[in-house]
């Protein structure tokens, strides 16, 4: 019998930014995944310990959330994956002394790719829909503190995130209109 597949892990250019890809064991019924192992994801560098999972739908392609924080008492560490649909995913580090301040790393995730993204505290959060209907889940490491958080306008020049959305085309909310600038 071959050995079953493993989930594989891959630091992106920021290392504690981590891209996941769970295995799919299928057959003509369907799938199974193993989508989070606390002992296994510890192993990799993700000792996480999750309070709340969220779950969110766009109906519209070019849907932009983000970029979003919260600081201290109330950081939050994100698994980040895509149910239905793709987003581009995108992660900003504003860890101060961090030498990759203000830097950042981004990656497709979709219903087909299967991938995950790990995203550590201290860094803001985004994503925008490449496909219509897209439904994102996300476990979190601290449950939701309006008085911690922080955003960052999603097109900061300063970032030069490379968004696959235009600024006339990019569907946001009202609150992600009026950010400020990381500077």
């Amino acid at each position: 019998m071959p050995p079953a597949p493993v989930t594989r892990f891959e630091r992106l250019t920021i290392p504690e930014v981590i891209l996941i890809t769970p295995p799919r064991l299928g057959d003509e019924r369907g799938f199974f995944s193993e989508t989070w192992n606390a002992a296994r994801y510890a192993e990799a560098g993700i000792a996480a310990e999750f309070v709340q999972d969220n779950h969110s739908l766009s109906a519209i392609a070019g849907t932009l959330r983000g970029l979003h924080c919260q600081i201290a008492p109330s950081v939050q560490g994100k698994l980040v994956r895509v149910l239905r649909g793709a987003i581009w995913d995108v992660a900003v580090d504003i860890r101060v002394g961090s030498p990759s301040y203000g830097r950042h790393v981004a990656a497709e995730l979709s219903a087909a790719n299967w991938a995950q993204l790990w995203i550590p505290g201290g860094f803001l959060h985004g994503f925008c829909t490449l496909a219509p209907d897209t439904e994102v889940t996300y476990k979190i490491t601290a449950g939701y503190d309006q008085a911690a958080e922080r955003g960052v306008i999603w097109n900061d020049p300063d970032l030069a995130v490379p968004w696959p959305v235009t600024a006339a085309a990019a569907v946001l909310s009202a609150k992600d209109t009026k950010l400020p600038r990381l500077a």
